[in-house]
């Protein structure tokens, strides 16, 4: 029962966090009032809360219930997984900066540069890739065992 809700909660997170970046991506303008970028940045927040409760699902995941611990750690899929999650992770702390340094700026229009778009379309690119990996390795596939 407790794997059950576990994994729930790992894949509540995975919407949470896909939900707050397409959104993310959806408001983002070229320009932006600071009021808009407030907003993107409660929404910036949801996406972090997303991504905690999937680190922290995973993290039980891995090591408290479900499959044992070597069923993950010896599969290189797993590991790819983990290292797409950490770069997304990393490329999200250069929107949550932007958005973090403009909320409260004294001009009615904030140029978005487009770094910061480039780097949304990247997240969501990398993080589609994340459930094919996921089933792919509950398949079994990637596994040295």
């Amino acid at each position: 029962m407790e794997e059950l809700l576990v994994r729930y909660l790992h894949f509540t997170g995975l919407i949470i966090l896909a939900a707050a970046l397409v959104s993310q991506h959806l408001l983002l303008r070229k320009t932006m009032t600071p009021a808009a970028i407030r907003k993107i940045a409660i929404i910036d927040g949801i996406y972090g809360a997303g991504a905690m409760l999937m680190l922290i699902s995973g993290l039980l995941l891995w090591f408290i219930v479900g499959k044992p611990e070597a069923f993950y750690s010896g599969n290189f899929i797993f590991h790819i997984k983990l290292f797409l999650f950490a770069i997304i992770a990393v490329l999200s702390t250069i929107p949550t900066w932007f958005y973090l340094r403009n909320r409260s700026a004294q001009t009615s229009r904030i140029p978005v540069p487009r770094r910061i778009i480039r780097i949304i379309r990247t997240e969501l690119l990398l993080l589609l890739l994340m459930p094919l990996l996921a089933v792919t390795m509950a398949q079994g596939i990637g596994s040295t065992s």
